[in-house]
């Protein structure tokens, strides 16, 4: 997209206005943001409330597509096919008064590539990042790279004099336990500005007065509440009272329920998320099995016969209510690199899963710790329990271990889990980036979601050198090699890409974000 179009649709957005009314929005959803620094965690709900209070440089609006934000103008240099120049939008503040120069992008990227940052695969192919003036700034990278903004849509800007004043120049180690100034306060760019925060609990923002783009957007939403209620009954209760206006994650059993109160609606997308579990195939022995001295997940005969015993269609009109869409690949249809064919699943089949196990040594079954979320994906327990049962079947015995996120993605990061759920969206929209964190290596610079222990020189170099082909054929093909490789050596098991549905009071007028990741300037409200 142009950046010509992509103001076009940032503006057209913007003019989608009812009433000229202002007012406090009560929001929910099932998990708290993980942290407020904004390089610690890459996680959905931890980067939907920082993109409320901070800024990217460029941003995906509210229909997926790429649009200015702290930056007005990118695009290759004309000197070197390996810098990309970004030009800053002037005039901008911080919340605290402090003016955005491109001293601060360089700061944050720099910042954002430390080891404990869980964002720096977006960033490695960069070697340098630099200013040429106040509002110009160069980024280096290691070869070509055909789709470098696309990585920086939840790549947040930090005050560099803020950071460096309140000790929070070095990222939060989240995994580590750690606790900081970042990760309790923030001073961003951004529409609204933090007034309180208490984890678990409530944080409440307000408008930014001095907001670059008060005149832009609607920006009808002068004050936002939000309340994590991880109980799907006590969610659902709270906004057919009234005491919430907007929850991001219907329970699917209560849709009929709340599309049908008085004063709200359901606001339905595909989202860009697919639900899958993972197995550590990696290890010699596993400590949450009952296999002595050995590893049943490293033999891809009993992956394959996991993948067989999943019924996917159970579990969408069962679990889901038939919202969701069953697939055999970790990769939602929105990216490049999907085919119809990489989505076709294994219809589940218990005897040809047990002739498997039995061909592996296997016969007897196995025991096994199956680590999942309770309060982040939808369903995602009850996923879990019906897997489990789905298992059972062609003698695996899982023993359910599930627990609220913040305790939950910990174990990933820290290799502590052996199978696990995971789901995982796609801001960049391509294949690039679930390979970086979920297929690569695990090492310093990728793969750092990668808990499955698996490891592919070769196709680790495939990986890396798609960061700087620039034949969007070749690079195409090479995709299609990558993803032939996973899918045969099965890392993970596909269970379906989510559906959205959002919980709304009717005079809000909203579309459904592909991201969940609603964005409240786009907000207005409809008046009669």
């Amino acid at each position: 997209m142009t950046l010509r179009n992509s103001l076009l649709c940032a503006t057209a957005l913007a003019m989608v206005a009812g009433g000229a009314s202002a007012e406090t929005l009560r929001w929910a959803r099932a998990g708290d943001s993980l942290t407020l620094d904004p390089h610690a965690q890459n996680e959905g709900p931890t980067h939907a409330l920082a993109h409320q209070i901070m800024e990217p440089l460029v941003m995906r609006d509210m229909t997926g597509a790429m649009v200015p934000a702290l930056a007005t103008e990118w695009g290759p240099s004309e000197d070197d096919p390996n810098v990309w120049v970004f030009q800053l939008r002037e005039g901008v503040t911080f919340h605290d008064g402090a003016d955005f120069t491109a001293e601060d992008v360089v700061f944050s990227f720099e910042r954002a590539m430390m080891p404990d940052s869980d964002m720096k695969e977006l960033l490695s192919s960069i070697s340098e990042v630099r200013a040429v003036g106040d509002y110009t700034v160069e980024f280096e990278t290691k070869g070509p790279n055909p789709i470098l903004p696309n990585n920086f849509t939840n790549l947040f800007i930090m005050d560099k004099d803020w950071a460096e004043a309140n000790n929070a120049v070095e990222v939060q180690d989240y995994e580590g336990g750690e606790d900081t100034f970042s990760a309790r306060n923030a001073n961003g760019t951004g529409p609204y500005r933090l007034v309180s925060r208490e984890p678990d609990v409530r944080t409440v923002l307000e408008m930014n007065e001095e907001y670059w783009g008060a005149d832009e957007f609607p920006m009808e939403v002068t004050r936002v509440e939000y309340t994590p209620i991880q109980n799907a009954s006590t969610r659902v209760a709270a906004l057919l009272s009234g005491e919430v206006d907007f929850i991001q994650d219907v329970p699917v059993q209560d849709l009929a329920r709340v599309g049908e109160a008085e004063g709200l609606d359901v606001r339905t997308t595909p989202q860009n998320r697919t639900i899958f579990f993972g197995m550590n195939q990696g290890a010699d022995d596993l400590d949450s099995d009952n296999v002595d001295g050995a590893n049943p997940l490293s033999d891809v005969r009993v992956r394959q016969a996991l993948n067989m015993a999943i019924n996917r269609p159970t579990i969408q009109q069962v679990v889901m209510r038939d919202q969701s869409q069953p697939t055999g690949v970790i990769m939602p249809p929105f990216v490049n690199g999907w085919t119809e064919a990489l989505d076709e699943y294994p219809e589940a089949d218990v005897e040809q899963a047990k002739a498997l196990l039995e061909e592996a040594g296997y016969g007897e079954g196995f025991s096994i710790q199956l680590d999942c979320p309770n309060d982040r994906y939808i369903n995602d327990e009850a996923i879990c329990q019906a897997a489990v049962g789905m298992l059972a079947q062609i003698g695996v015995d899982v023993n359910l271990n599930a627990m609220p996120k913040a305790q939950f993605f910990p174990l990933i990061s820290n290799g502590e889990t052996n199978f696990y759920m995971l789901g995982w969206g796609v801001p960049t929209y391509d294949s690039e980036y679930i390979f970086n964190f979920l297929v690569h290596t695990r090492t310093d610079e990728r793969g750092s979601w990668n808990n499955t222990g698996y490891s592919n020189p070769e196709l680790d170099e495939k990986i890396v050198a798609l960061a700087s082909e620039t034949d969007l054929d070749a690079r195409n093909e090479m995709i299609a090699e990558i993803w032939a490789e996973v899918q045969q050596d099965r890392l993970y098991l596909p269970i379906h890409h989510q559906v959205l549905n959002w919980g709304v009071r009717a005079d809000v007028d909203t579309i459904v974000d592909p991201e969940d990741s609603p964005k409240f300037k786009y907000f207005s409200f409809t008046r009669s």
